[in-house]
């Protein structure tokens, strides 16, 4: 696993970016750019579904954090014995996943039944996370989903996650408890942060904390 956390820019530390192959640092940055792009677009239509102010919900991504994960899972001859990544729900509030070499083996959990993600090529796998749970109070519900591993082939995945700026107070939407009660806790986005370093990577479970 390589993982970089690209955004925001100033906060970037190049110590740990490759320089090898020479090309990687101008490329991860134009990917960077170019997923970041892609996410305040989406951001905005999820606020018109909303009901909530499309760039005033967008401007909480604006300078957000973004990390990217470059993952290689090895094919493993006993792979019914072993786990990718255990199950859990990520934390942040959209993940833009791609399958690199479209070998299956992201599943999510729907009805307490785990369901394969067949890769598709050129495409986008969107996750919705914690944080996008707890803005919506609930309309949005964060994906509970695991990696498991190919017994004849390779795996590689790229998974970005990204959350608001850390000035965004975490908690649901006024516009949306209009409509409502409020489901989750309001706390500071660093209080929020500490609470997912602290917390177990286990099913739901900071989303479980978060709940009123």
């Amino acid at each position: 696993m390589l993982f970089l956390l690209p955004r925001p820019v100033p906060l970037r530390n190049m110590r740990f970016w490759p320089t090898i192959p020479p090309s990687f640092r101008e490329t991860l940055d134009k990917y960077s750019m170019a997923l970041q792009k892609v996410t305040i677009r989406l951001m905005r239509l999820i606020a018109k579904n909303l009901g909530t102010d499309p760039e005033t919900f967008a401007s909480f991504f604006e300078d957000g954090t973004q990390g990217i994960r470059m993952n290689y899972y090895p094919p493993c001859a006993q792979a019914s014995k072993v786990i990718g990544l255990a199950p859990h729900s990520d934390s942040t509030a959209l993940t833009l996943l791609i399958q690199v070499n479209e070998v299956e083996g992201l599943q999510i959990k729907k009805n307490g039944k785990w369901i394969p993600v067949k890769p598709i090529s050129g495409a986008f796998i969107i996750n919705i996370g914690d944080v996008m749970e707890i803005m919506s109070n609930g309309e949005y519900k964060s994906i509970e989903h695991r990696a498991v591993v190919n017994p004849n082939k390779e795996r590689l995945s790229i998974a970005a996650f990204h959350s608001p700026n850390i000035s965004t107070m975490i908690g649901p939407l006024p516009d949306v408890v209009k409509a409502k009660e409020a489901g989750y806790r309001t706390k500071p986005h660093e209080e929020f942060v500490r609470l997912t370093i602290s917390s177990k990577l286990d099913g739901k479970d900071l989303l479980d904390q978060m709940k009123l």
